[in-house]
């Protein structure tokens, strides 16, 4: 069983949660044509350390940037690099930090200029199924039942869904159990309880949910070379209910759109 917070260790899990929602709120400012992911990666190492935290990923069992950049087939886990992104392109990025002895982690997928229609539903449907997913995350439900949400949602839209990686519990370590599959059966698994606090993270492919592990030893890609798409907050339950405490606000501030996706999930802070 996933380990159970305070309300005081909770507080402090948003607070670096909230840190990455800004971390990417920056660089969804700085996102576009041209500009390369190892530019970025500095922005981000740069901002965080001036908000008296530490990179979560910089040396996290030997990575070597502050961002993990996935662009296009990429899955998850891309290295930074001095390659310009093209219109047309979509990339995921995932960002984590420590302060105050917590973590906090999540992804967001960008598009760069125009995206085609087909690439542009993927990105719709794997949020949806972040959200989805999040919904079944409360007290007396069961990790499967997260994970069947989440693949019933993309499954019927057509989408693959991967299944060697996995979302987390997050907290004074940046992966803790349980262990949160985007598949799954209803009603197997650890059940919840208030106080968890875990990483939600919807990895969705446009072809096979198959994956490819590069040499580099942290790139992987979809077997067909097709888009993914990854998204990613960070949950509490409190109170019985799912308490998001990460937030794409910031993002969207941004980029100029206006949602209210995540009303539903603020009821304690």
């Amino acid at each position: 069983m996933g380990l159970i917070k305070e309300i005081e260790e909770i507080k402090k899990i948003r607070e670096s949660a909230l840190l990455v929602s800004k971390t990417l709120g920056l660089i969804a400012k700085e996102i576009r044509e041209g500009v390369t992911t190892l530019e970025l990666d500095n922005i981000a190492e740069e901002f965080i350390r001036s908000n008296n935290a530490i990179p979560g990923f910089l040396g996290l069992y030997g990575f070597p940037n502050t961002l993990c950049v996935s662009p296009n087939s990429q899955v998850v886990h891309g290295i930074p690099n001095d390659k310009p992104l093209r219109n047309g392109d979509i990339v995921s990025i995932d960002c984590g930090v420590l302060k105050n002895g917590f973590y906090g982690d999540h992804a967001y997928t960008f598009m760069i200029g125009e995206v085609d229609n087909e690439t542009k539903r993927l990105l719709d449907v794997t949020k949806e199924s972040l959200y989805i997913g999040i919904r079944e995350f409360k007290k007396g439900n069961r990790v499967g039942d997260v994970g069947f949400a989440i693949q019933d949602h993309c499954e019927k839209n057509g989408y693959g869904v991967v299944r060697e990686l996995v979302g987390h519990g997050v907290g004074r370590e940046m992966h803790e159990k349980p262990e949160m599959p985007n598949y799954g059966r209803k009603g197997i698994g650890k059940k919840f309880k208030d106080g968890m606090v875990v990483a939600i993270e919807p990895m969705i492919n446009q072809g096979t949910h198959k994956i490819f592990h590069h040499n580099d030893g942290w790139t992987i890609t979809t077997q067909d070379n097709m888009p993914s798409a990854h998204y990613e907050h960070n949950i509490a339950i409190i109170d019985g209910k799912p308490e998001i405490l990460s937030t794409f606000k910031f993002i969207y501030e941004a980029l100029g759109i206006e949602s209210d996706e995540e009303k539903e999930f603020h009821n304690f802070f």
